[in-house]
C-alpha cells in the first residue's frame, strides 16, 4: 500500500486507542478488501468492539477522504497470535518469541526460517535455531510473523 494511505490509516486507528499492525489491500477478481489488523496501544486484548470502533473510524475517514478507487469492502480484525512482524521495533519488542521468516533471497542457503527471535544488532534482526544464528537487514525479509507454541 501506498505509505502515505499507511500513515493515515495509522492515524486514524490510534485516534480511538489502537495500533495499526498492517494494512493490506488485497484484490480476488475484481473484489477489493482492505484488511486493517490492529492491536491494543496498552497490550490488552483486542474484542470485537475495539474492531467495530476502527471499523467504524475508518469508515467515515475513508468515506471522506476518499483514497480508494472504486468499490472495496473493509476487514478490520486483531493481528492474533500469529501476528505479523513489520518494523524492527516488532523484532525487538517480541525478542524470545518463536518466528517464521520469508527472505527474498537466499542467505546462507536458506529462505525460509523458523526459529526464536534474539532480538537486533546494529540494527539488523537476529533469528537462532538448532541449525544455527541468522542476522538478517529488514529489507532482506519478505514477510514474517509470530509462531504461537501450544
Amino acid at each position: 500500500m501506498e505509505e502515505r494511505l499507511d500513515q493515515e490509516i495509522a492515524r486514524q486507528v490510534g485516534t480511538v486507542g489502537c495500533a495499526l499492525v498492517d494494512a493490506r489491500m488485497l484484490r480476488s477478481g475484481r473484489a477489493i478488501t482492505l484488511q486493517i489488523l490492529i492491536e491494543k496501544e496498552d497490550g490488552a486484548s483486542v474484542t470485537i468492539e475495539d474492531c467495530a470502533t476502527v471499523s467504524r473510524q475508518l469508515s467515515v475517514w475513508l468515506d471522506v477522504a476518499n483514497p480508494i478507487n472504486g468499490a472495496y469492502r473493509l476487514e478490520v480484525s486483531s493481528a492474533g497470535l500469529d501476528r505479523p512482524l513489520k518494523t524492527l521495533q516488532d523484532y525487538e519488542r517480541f525478542q524470545g518469541e518463536h518466528a517464521e521468516v520469508h527472505l527474498y533471497g537466499l542467505h546462507q542457503g536458506r529462505r525460509r526460517l523458523l526459529g526464536v527471535l534474539q532480538g537486533l544488532e546494529d540494527q539488523k534482526v537476529v533469528i537462532e535455531n538448532s541449525e544455527g544464528r541468522w542476522t538478517l537487514a529488514l529489507d532482506e525479509i519478505h514477510k514474517a510473523k509470530l509462531v504461537p507454541q501450544w
